[in-house]
């Protein structure tokens, strides 16, 4: 990686196993790897599903007897005095940080909220998804980029692949597949007008809510930690 440390990347269907005992083995192997190939760094995607909260009515005997193992690695990576070259650096991401348990919570020593792109990276995420497509001289990124307030980079990325199809799809209209089979590239390869953004803003909508955003910000106000 950048960080010069060996990667690992886990999910749920990584660390979880059907048969009895498997799960806690495979958390002990990843760490024990991670100490081998050490620096290292575990990443844990959707920790949410692997830590969700203990001691409820529907948790399973398996699930908590996971939990307990993944919480005694992490102990003793906190314990570990190898050195810095020996570190191991264990990061995760969720979308619901109030579905974790406390102990895990406490574990996670830096707990930091992503908030929604603001303008200046959402004109960055623009330029970026619309690398080597063409673009009208008309268009105004940075105007296009404050209409997309609210909007995710995954949001952001649907809005300029659906711009840059309506001119194909205005192109191939009404045509048959023989008709559109005959077409030359240069037929659909038109600039991405400011209409074409504009349609294609009508038609994808943010996914994150203002109330999903207020959540996020009272949870981090209560729990987040820089």
């Amino acid at each position: 990686t950048e960080c010069g440390t060996t990667f690992f990347n886990v999910s749920s269907s990584t660390l979880t196993s059907k048969y009895r005992g498997e799960s806690e083995k495979l958390v002990r192997l990843l760490f024990e790897m991670a100490r081998f190939y050490a620096p290292s760094t575990i990443f844990i995607d959707e920790v949410d599903s692997l830590c969700s909260t203990r001691g409820t009515d529907s948790e399973h005997e398996a699930s908590r007897r996971f939990k307990a193992e993944l919480l005694i690695q992490m102990d003793g990576l906190n314990n570990n005095s190898a050195g810095e070259d020996k570190s191991i650096l264990v990061l995760a991401a969720t979308n619901h940080p109030w579905d974790i348990d406390d102990a895990f919570r406490r574990r996670f020593e830096r707990r930091v909220y992503v908030p929604l792109p603001n303008s200046e990276t959402r004109t960055a995420l623009i330029h970026l998804c619309m690398e080597g497509i063409k673009i009208d001289p008309s268009v105004s990124i940075k105007s296009l980029a404050e209409k997309l307030e609210g909007y995710t980079g995954s949001d952001i990325t649907n809005v300029c692949r659906d711009a840059a199809m309506m001119c194909m799809r205005r192109k191939i209209s009404g045509r048959s597949p023989a008709e559109i089979k005959k077409m030359k590239k240069s037929d659909v390869d038109l600039p991405v007008t400011a209409t074409d953004f504009a349609e294609a803003v009508q038609k994808c909508k943010k996914s994150v809510s203002t109330s999903d955003v207020i959540r996020y910000q009272n949870w981090v106000e209560e729990y987040g930690s820089c």
